[in-house]
């Protein structure tokens, strides 16, 4: 094997056993010792055939070798100036051009002497060494002619003389000898320590192109190094124990040995694997990863990628230049990337809905909604529950709830919803993937806001995981790397998905659909007013799913007070859709462009009979059911005449018919008629302002007089302060039927009662201030003085003029709660109409100009009792007005007329409408 090129000419020493006679030239590759040096040709077609070369005449001292696996108590030491003599002839002679004579040939090596030149006039290694007492000449042989082993000696004497290098004194020689780390006990501690921070090193070994070994310096600590986000071919052994190289690692090894083996270089520490470290090789010349995968000699490796602190954008770009260009490792590289069939890659968008942890619903400039996927991230998964045989369990006992369930995903969506819902973003179209059986085609992009990615904060919080791809596989996010150092930080903080905390549970009550939960949270919620809520799912204009943080608990709710069209939806026989009513998408779109995924606050007022909760929504403020009036997409609803806000609706309303907004498109106004003198007998109206006190469950209520009210309230402090100074004894009481007595209430103060009845223990009383009765017991019953027995009963029973009580007990009920709601306790006018069996027959207003306030017409409007047609002619107005009110309570189907005019016969009473 030869290496560089030979010339004619004398070496200018006799050779000695096989000699070679002229003068040869190489490049060192390599300083093995002081002594020793690898030295190659230029390479042609592959890695250059390779010569070891010692020096003739000298020997040097001997550097300390690495102890071998298993016995690594066994450790050698350097000889003194072993390192000095190396790092002497490494920094003069490494990827220099020199040119050599070999005087013989021994069984590893030749040996001969070096010159720094082109010719043998150059500087001589030889002398070099030996000036600076780093080598020893070598006595014997001495050939009795040979000029240059005489020249050697001389030149050793004078280091001698002078004390140089090794022949100092023996204090100072012992002074160089390394002190060599060859193992690293805690690599992860090392590097911790050492991060971020550029290290001094001499590259020692290339064991393949992105492996090397070297000595960081001054500590002399010996260390594997991989160098981070790439990978190249390797070597293998064999089952026969025999080196395998892959394609193209024989020239990945050469092409990082050129450049780094036994450089000065500095070391960027980055990570761990295993035993070996991850890091950056700087060198004043380049990026020696960059380099490897721009001239196709690696490839990008995901899994130590995450570890690069800077650049790895500067690496993808150069894999992918590789690729462009089809160079060595890429030459049968074909893209898996879809040619991106979109408008444009880059936008800026609304964000109306977050899907879940990985999915947003957006709106694009033109109103158009488009469905996007957050790259390469996966959102929470369920764990999964299995059968021994390894068969999916089912919870066949409750529909499934994704966001609820599985853990970490409300969390996720939660994390979303308040950054980014109602806000413009940047979208950048990574890729598309394509359909399969199981899921559609999916838009994958890069999301910012506020020039944060969306993915990579949703990452590091630990909310989702970054999917990993095959080798050669492109389509994943433009900012992948970022994610992979993201996820690498939640794994070493341990939050969210990698914590090791017991995974956290939802435990959220759906009442959707269930009556008799709904009915137990319906308290709760009307006595708590205003309650914030956030909405999950928008059905339709006027109907809406909402979360209660405050009650953990899902409700359907119906906004109050408006009627409103629905949209389309799908319809109980698969594969079909109800059409929408006309402007009920409208009405959709407009509800869940304002509140989807928003928080409200809601005002629960009553429930129907499905479960369902009724009441209003308030966004930032603004009453949805008055937006949806106002908008022309909803119309006022009779229910919301005993509404506080029923004003705020009939102004929406007029505004909207003003516009022609929407459903008021056609409306035209109507034509004001003539009013005809009415020549019927006029009612007497005589009010008297009152308080209701009580219901009934025949629909009469007792009420007291105003004025009369102060008087009764002096009354009863006085009886409850003689009762104090002087309490009756327990027991002492003896009841009887119809007496006036004092008995305590349920709110521990005492009132005037009579007795109705007497059954043992139990007694039944009246409070004939309030008219409302109770079941009691003698202990709380005392004798009332006289005193307090001349003053009338302050709460007369009244029955509700013109109207006939249903015979339904459960319409009874509804109209006795109607009652409760609206009347009890507050204040009206009440004028008597007619009086029959001892029974005042009335009618309540609040107010003197407003028949529209008339509670029993109020009853009738609303479906809760039917018009008495009465033939009086004072009343016959007013059995109009109730008859007319019943017309329009038919026509709705509005509670008792749910199934028709059942006072009508043949099939009409059964609810038959033809």
């Amino acid at each position: 094997m030869s290496t560089g090129t030979t010339t004619g000419g004398s070496s200018g020493a006799a050779a000695t056993g096989t000699s070679t006679q002229g003068v040869q030239r190489g490049i060192v590759k390599q300083v093995i010792s002081g002594d020793t040096v690898i030295v190659r040709g230029p390479p042609k077609g592959g890695p250059p055939p390779e010569r070891t070369i010692g020096l003739s005449s000298v020997t040097a001292p001997r550097l300390a070798r690495r102890p071998i696996v298993g016995n690594e108590s066994i450790d050698s030491k350097d000889e003194p100036f072993a390192w000095e003599s190396r790092e002497f002839l490494r920094k003069k002679l490494v990827g220099r051009e020199i040119c050599f004579t070999i005087e013989y040939k021994g069984p590893s090596k030749e040996y001969g002497f070096i010159y720094i030149g082109k010719d043998t006039t150059a500087e001589s290694v030889t002398e070099s060494l030996v000036s600076e007492g780093l080598v020893d000449v070598r006595k014997t042989p001495i050939k009795p002619n040979d000029e240059t082993q005489q020249k050697l000696i001389q030149l050793e004497d004078i280091a001698k003389s002078a004390g140089k290098g090794k022949w100092g004194n023996s204090e100072e020689v012992a002074k160089h000898v390394r002190d060599i780390k060859w193992s690293i006990d805690n690599p992860r501690q090392f590097v911790e320590a050492n991060k971020n921070k550029e290290i001094d090193a001499v590259i020692e070994h290339i064991r393949d192109g992105c492996t090397l070994r070297a000595f960081l310096l001054p500590s002399f600590q010996y260390v594997t190094v991989m160098l981070s986000g790439i990978k190249s071919p390797m070597f293998k052994i064999s089952e026969d124990n025999s080196t395998v190289a892959e394609p193209f690692a024989d020239e990945a090894k050469y092409f990082t040995e050129v450049r780094l083996l036994q450089r000065d270089v500095k070391i960027l520490l980055e990570g761990t694997s295993n035993q070996n470290l991850l890091g950056t090789v700087i060198h004043p010349n380049g990026n020696i990863s960059e380099l490897l995968l721009q001239e196709g000699f690696a490839r990008c490796a995901d899994w130590s990628m995450k570890n690069v602190s800077n650049g790895a954008d500067k690496l993808r770009a150069a894999e992918k230049s590789a690729k462009d260009k089809k160079l060595r490792l890429w030459k049968d590289f074909q893209s898996s990337t879809q040619l991106l069939d979109v408008k444009e890659k880059n936008f800026q968008a609304k964000v109306t809905e977050i899907v879940n942890g990985d999915c947003l619903v957006v709106k694009m400039p033109d109103g158009s909604t488009n469905k996007i996927f957050l790259a390469s991230i996966r959102s929470p998964r369920a764990l999964e529950n299995s059968d021994p045989d390894g068969t999916k369990k089912k919870d066949l006992r409750s529909r499934p709830r994704p966001l609820y369930d599985i853990p970490y995903m409300f969390e996720a969506r939660e994390f979303l919803r308040k950054k980014l819902i109602g806000k413009k973003v940047i979208v950048q179209v990574d890729y598309i993937q394509p359909k399969s059986p199981e899921f559609p085609e999916k838009m994958c992009c890069t999301v910012t806001f506020n020039q944060i990615n969306v993915a990579e904060a949703l990452v590091s919080k630990g909310l989702a995981t970054v999917i990993r791809y095959k080798q050669g596989d492109d389509q994943r996010s433009s900012c992948y790397d970022d994610l992979l150092k993201a996820e690498d930080r939640a794994e070493k903080k341990g939050v969210g998905l990698h914590s090791k905390k017991d995974v956290p549970i939802m435990r959220v009550s759906d009442l959707s659909g269930d009556v008799q939960k709904s009915k137990q949270f319906l308290p709760f919620l009307t006595r708590a007013g205003k309650t914030e809520a956030l909405v999950e799912f928008v059905a339709s204009g006027s109907r809406m799913r909402l979360y209660i943080p405050k009650e953990t608990c899902l409700v359907t709710v119906l906004l109050s007070g408006i009627e409103c069209p629905r949209g389309s939806r799908p319809a109980p026989n698969a594969n079909q859709t109800i059409p929408a009513d006309q402007y009920g998408d409208e009405a959709l779109h407009f509800t869940k462009e304002l509140v989807l995924q928003r928080e409200v606050e809601v005002e629960v007022e009553s429930m129907d009979k499905g479960g369902n909760f009724i009441g209003w929504v308030f966004a930032d403020g603004l009453n949805l059911s008055v937006a949806l009036v106002e908008e022309g997409l909803a119309k006022v609803h009779f229910t919301a005449e005993r509404s506080s806000y029923y004003k705020t609706l009939l102004q929406a309303e007029t505004k909207a018919k003003e516009k022609r907004r929407n459903l008021w498109a056609l409306y035209e106004e109507p034509k004001e008629e003539e009013i005809k003198e009415s020549n019927e007998i006029e009612r007497k109206i005589n009010y008297k302002t009152v308080v209701i006190t009580e219901i009934t469950k025949e629909l009469h209520f007792f009420a007291q007089n105003v004025e009369t009210g102060p008087h009764l309230e002096k009354l009863m402090e006085q009886l409850r302060a003689e009762f104090a100074q002087n309490p009756p004894l327990s027991g002492a009481y003896s009841p009887k039927k119809d007496d006036l007595c004092a008995a305590k209430f349920s709110d521990e103060e005492w009132y005037r009662a009579r007795i109705d009845k007497v059954n043992g223990g139990a007694i039944a009383v009246t409070y004939v201030d309030y008219g409302n009765k109770e079941i009691t017991d003698v202990t709380r019953l005392a004798s009332l003085p006289s005193v307090y027995q001349s003053l009338p009963f302050q709460a007369n029973e009244y029955a509700f003029a013109c109207i006939i009580p249903p015979g339904d007990e459960e319409d009874v009920q509804n109209a006795i709660d109607f009652l409760y709601s609206e009347v009890l306790n507050k204040q009206y006018l009440l004028n008597m109409e007619f009086k029959t069996s001892g029974i005042e027959y009335v009618t309540l207003v609040s107010s003197k100009d407003d028949s529209k306030d008339d509670v029993a017409k109020l009853l009738i409007t609303n479906g809760l009792v039917q018009a008495e047609g009465r033939r009086e002619k004072h009343l016959a107005k007013l059995v109009a007005e109730y008859k007319s009110a019943e017309e329009a309570a038919k026509d709705g189907r509005r509670n008792i007329w749910r199934y028709g005019d059942f006072t009508e016969d043949d099939v009409k009473e059964f609810g038959y409408q033809p």
